[in-house]
Order: structure tokens, then sequence, then C-alpha cells
């Protein structure tokens, strides 16, 4: 969307003014244009003050909050968490921290649960038209976490929290804080975030199975924690120099499908670790030119272990097995803004990154380890971005770029001998425009169009996924052309609207197609640009001031998802909700207690059978819900408050994925001290 989500305005923001100045500015992402006021506008923001209120603890839940935007879950062996953008899922939209890509060399298998929001500032959610400024990537959307800066000469705070089951029994503990402070010329800060869960405990009416008795969820339990730290200096009232470390590591166990007793893989991650070091800056070269830049290095470290049984306790097995990645990735992109006249502003932009995989496995029938494995990809894009503003009424931006892919090294490890694949490389064009007209100072309206590209991914093109494909090094980039209308009217503080219609082409998309290779091998997959379809709905959000203590809000979002596989007619797009739905109240009592209740709906939404025993694979509708949530927050002093609240108050049980029911009801406590 081309303008600011107002989602989660009013009194919600209205505690949080204090947190507009621990933005990190220079974290953000490019933006398309700004409204009459001067303020950026593109895309939606979600602030940090929201993401306490509710209970978004990790960015997959921070995007339930968002219209247009949605969690969900991988299922299978993985068991990871999803979010999907107007339909467009991990692959095809982007992930970044403080504008710093974030992206897994090997699959870009991002499990967005890994990532806590405690310590962030905003979330900013980019849907359809991501500016071509912003590197290659982000065909459907963009997610960039903005962490805090100090703003004060000398601040902090703690905070911590406790997860409870239904029944009230302890289930996981939060801890998060930062410190930090700023001068005329210099700030430093220092934050974090730690979460733990023991487990999580399923609806009291889930029925047990041979894998799953209910209760409390086998293999639930996980453990995240990350730590920022930012130094900067600000010579000036323009300019801004910043470096910026980023660590964040996790373990996970994956709870099994509950009835799956054919196929099902006995795996966990002991150690899910990326770290970031990147050098931000923001330099007037001239009274009508800035230079912007980022320079980065990021390292992704994984462990992967395979089971002989559901106790996790033997790897002896042909399927045991334990599998190491090494990653590393370093670049930067530069940006050059020209104030060519008045009302003419020229951008380019150039981004460069090479990734490098290493992966190894050691398997124990028999026994062995492979030699290490090394693949090396650049990545190139160089973009222009031209805004012409006709007056303070109309704006028209207009962008094009080129990206590029050239695979460098792809080694692999097959019959006790390396294999080495074709060096192949690929080049895609993308061009996008945005009309943005404000008729009234309180009213804008905009219509936009992007066509952008994404490569796919050393997975997509080489793995065997263990004996099920064969490779296609050949594969090619796959390609939306995104299409938007919509407005906003901001009668504030009484009332704020907004809405949009979209649709999306998609073309040659990225799908596994059955291939004949006759015996001994038989028919097995391979990831061809053989999908065709079309994403196309409506989002509206809506914030009303019914009076001096009681805000109401929410938004809702429509999407029809249709892709063709042209060997089977059967086929659905996974994972995503026609209807989707979230109101909030917030009534504040009196100057110390404030109440926000809240309703999460979704229709139910296409899955596959996973089970080996189910051929062919079966595709059905699942995960409808309601939830009731509560959330009471008290002032206990002006430094100090405390939240407690419930989530799923009903104990609906409820999947999002076939044979993976999602928790029951639950509490949380949330107690912070400023300082």
């Amino acid at each position: 969307m081309l303008f600011r989500s107002v989602l989660l305005a009013g009194s919600l923001l209205a505690g949080a003014a204090h947190a507009q100045g621990d933005v990190y500015a220079l974290g953000e992402v490019q933006v398309t244009a700004r409204n009459a006021a001067g303020e950026t506008v593109g895309g939606s923001t979600v602030k940090g003050e929201a993401l306490r209120k509710f209970d978004k603890a990790s960015v997959d839940q921070a995007l339930d909050l968002i219209p247009g935007a949605a969690a969900g879950n991988s299922g299978g062996s993985r068991n990871e968490r999803l979010v999907f953008i107007r339909g467009f899922d991990r692959f095809q939209t982007t992930l970044s921290i403080d504008g710093v890509r974030v992206f897994l060399p090997a699959d870009n298998r991002i499990d967005f649960a890994r990532f806590l929001t405690a310590d962030l500032s905003e979330v900013q959610v980019s849907k359809g038209y991501v500016s071509v400024l912003d590197g290659p990537g982000g065909l459907g959307g963009a997610i960039n976490l903005v962490t805090r800066k100090p703003s004060q000469p000398f601040e902090g705070e703690i905070r911590l929290g406790a997860g409870l089951d239904g029944d009230g029994s302890l289930n996981g503990n939060t801890v998060s804080g930062r410190i930090g402070g700023k001068t005329d010329r210099f700030y430093v800060q220092a934050s974090g975030a730690r979460s733990e869960r023991t487990h999580w405990r399923l609806p009291d009416d889930y029925k047990a199975t041979a894998l799953e008795k209910g209760g409390n969820r086998d293999h639930s339990e996980s453990e995240d924690w990350r730590v920022n730290l930012k130094a900067g200096f600000t010579p000036n009232a323009t300019d801004e120099y910043s470096i910026t470390y980023t660590r964040q590591e996790g373990e996970k166990n994956a709870p099994y499908h509950v009835t799956d007793t054919a196929s099902t893989r006995y795996w966990s991650w002991p150690y899910w670790n990326i770290d970031s070091l990147a050098l931000l800056t923001r330099t007037q070269i001239a009274d009508n030119a800035v230079l912007k830049a980022r320079v980065y290095r990021n390292t992704f470290e994984n462990a992967l272990y395979s089971f002989d049984n559901a106790r996790q306790n033997s790897q002896t097995l042909g399927r045991a097995f334990r599998s190491y990645y090494d990653d590393v990735a370093y670049g930067g992109n530069l940006e050059l803004d020209v104030d060519v006249t008045a009302s003419n502003t020229l951008k380019a932009a150039a981004f460069y990154r090479r990734d490098e995989h290493v992966e190894w496995q050691q398997s124990f029938a028999p026994a062995g380890t492979e030699p290490r494995q090394t693949v090396i990809e650049d990545t190139t894009s160089v973009a222009l971005e031209d805004t012409q503003r006709f007056g303070d009424k109309v704006d028209l931006v207009v962008g094009v770029s080129r990206d590029r892919r050239d695979l460098v090294t792809a080694q692999d490890y097959n019959s006790n001998a390396f294999v080495f694949y074709p060096l192949t490389d690929d080049v895609a064009w993308n061009g996008q425009a945005a009309l943005v007209w404000r008729p009234l100072p309180d009213v804008q309206l905009h219509g936009s169009v992007s066509s952008r590209a994404r490569f796919p991914t050393l997975f997509e093109r080489y793995s065997a996924r263990m004996g099920q494909a064969v490779p296609n090094p050949d594969v090619k980039a796959e390609r939306a052309i995104n299409y938007e209308l919509g407005g906003s009217v901001d009668f504030t503080p009484l009332l704020k609207i907004e809405g949009a219609v979209f649709y999306s082409d998609v073309r040659d998309a990225l799908i596994l197609i059955p291939v004949a290779l006759g015996p001994p091998y038989g028919t097995v997959n391979q990831t061809k640009n053989a999908g065709d379809g079309e994403y196309y709905g409506l989002e509206g959000a809506a914030t009303f001031k019914a009076g001096d203590h009681l805000t109401l809000g929410g938004n809702y979002t429509y999407l029809h998802r249709k892709l063709t596989d042209p060997t089977n007619a059967a086929f659905r797009p996974t994972g995503t909700p026609d209807h989707k739905l979230f109101v909030y109240a917030d009534w504040t009592l009196n100057d110390r207690l404030s109440l926000t209740p809240s309703i999460e709906a979704a229709s139910k939404r296409w899955t596959v059978t996973s089970s080996s025993l189910v051929s062919p694979v079966r595709y059905y509708r699942t995960g409808g819900y309601v939830l009731a949530n509560l959330t009471a927050q008290v002032k206990v002093t002006p430094k100090i408050d405390v939240i407690v609240g419930a989530r799923n108050l009903l104990d609906q049980k409820y999947q999002l994925v076939d044979g993976f029911p999602e928790e029951g009801r639950n509490f949380r406590a949330d107690l912070r001290v400023k300082f």
C-alpha cells in the first residue's frame, strides 16, 4: 500500500508518543511519497507499544494485526511459522532488520517465530508496491524490523514476562530491556530480548491420537534471544553515521503431525543463529543531494538433527543424520537522492550481495561425515526512481531496476564424490509507477502498478529433496504484476479510514512438476516456471474515537488466490484465508487502568494432506477461527506499568495446516519498569 496504516491510531498510540523519538530512522526502508503534512507514506506500520498491548511476541504474530497480511504454519517436519502478504509467501517477500536484508542463502526458509519483537520500535510492511530502490526480490511485499534509538541523555527500560496455560500453569518466560543515551553529537544503546517456552497447551476438547495425547503439546519447546548494539555520530543536523550489531540465537523442537504415523520425521534444531554487523550512513553532500549507504556482513549458523524415534534419544538408523549450515553474506547498497528542481527528485541506487553457503552432513547408517560443500552466488541490482510533484496535490513516482544473479561456485557431494553443478546466471527487469492525489487536506487517493521478479533459491534449483526431486539449474525468475487503487480519510482525532482494492497477475511461478525418468528411478519432481495465476481482493481499516475514554478500531481483508498447476487440476494455493478480521476496543477506565478486548477471526484456508498413506494427496479447507482476547493495562506509577492478558479465551480448537492444531486458551503477564 502507498499509505501508512492507521490501524493502531488513537489511544493505542497515545501511550507510545515517546516512542516516535525511539525510531532508528537510518533503519527505515524506502518510502514512495509524502502526504500534505510532509509525513512519509508507504506501507503499514505497527508500533512497538501496540505489539506489547496485543501480545505479539514474534514477527509472524505481529503481521496478523495488519490488513492484507496473515500468519501461517508450514506444517510438515519443519513446522515453521510463516507470513503471507496479500497471498505472497516468505520466498516472494523480503525480511530486513534496520534495512539490512536477512537472506538464508540455501533455501531462505525463514522461520518468523525466531524473530522477537520486544525491543523493536516498529514493524514496517510494504504490500504489492515495494520500491525498486530496496534491491532485488520483494515480488509481493517487504517486511522491515526497525530497532530503537535513544532520544534522551540517559534512558532505559526492563520488561519481565510470564506465560501461562489455560489451567494457570507456567509455560514460559520472557525478559527484555534496553539502556542508552544521546548527546548533541553521539548516541549509544544496547538492547535485547529473550523468550523461553517449555511447552504450549492444546485446547481441552482435543482428541488424543497415537502421536499426540493432548494436554501439553509434545516437542513444542523453544528458546530464542537477541541482542542489538548500536553507536552513532551526528555531526550536524543532516548527517548521521551509525554502527549496529545484531546477534540472535534460537533452538527449537518441532511438534509432529498428530495422525501421520507413516511419514513423520523426528527432527529438532539445536541451534538457529544469525548475526549482522552493519554500517549505516546518511550524508548531505550538497544543498540538494543526500548520499545514503548500508554496508554489512551477515552470518547464518544452523543445525538440524534427525532421530530414529519420537523420544529423540537414538540416532542409529538410515533416517538419522545431523545436517549443518555455516553461511556468510556480505554486501551493501548506495542511494543518491538529488532534488533536480523544486518539484522533482531523482534517486539512484546500487545493491550488491555475495552469499556463501557451506553445508555438510553426518550420517549413522552407514557412519560417515561428508566434506564441506560450498555454493557462492552474487546478486546485484541498479535502480532509478523519479518523483515529480505537480503542486501540493499530485505526486507521480516512476521507478525501474535491473537485477542480476551470478552463480560462482556450486558444489554438492553424492556417492562419495563431489558434484559440480552448471554455473548459471539470470537477469530480471522491474518497473513501477504510482500516482498520489490529495484533493483535500484530509483525503488521499492513489493508484499504482508494479512489476517485480524473484530469483529462485539454491534449494529450488539444485535440491534433490531427499531423493524426491531432480535439479533444474536453468529455472528462471518468477514474476508478479501488482495493481492497486486506494485511499484514506484522516479526520484526526475523531475518525480515520483507509482502504484499497488490489490485483496481482502471477506469471512463471515456481512449482514442482512430475518428471518421468523411467526405470529404476520412476517419477520424481522438478522445479519449473510452470505456474500462472491471479490474486485479488480488498482491505480496509478504521479507527473511531467514540469518546474521551473509548476508541474503536480494526481491519478487514478479503483475498482470493488462483494458481494453476498444469499437471494437477486439484492443486490449490495453500496457507491464506479468504476472509480475515481484526477488531478491538480501547477503553480507558481511569488514569491508571485501561481494558482492550479484541477479536481475531479468519475463514478456512486450503491445506493438503501430507501422509504417504494418502495417495493421491487431498486438498481441503481448514483453519477457520474466532479468537476472543482481552488485555488489561495498569499504570502503577509513571515509570511502572503492568499488562495482563488472555488469548483464545473460548479455548477454540483449530488448525492452520493439515495435522497441526494450534494453541488453546493461554494467559500472560508483563511488567515494565522505565528509567
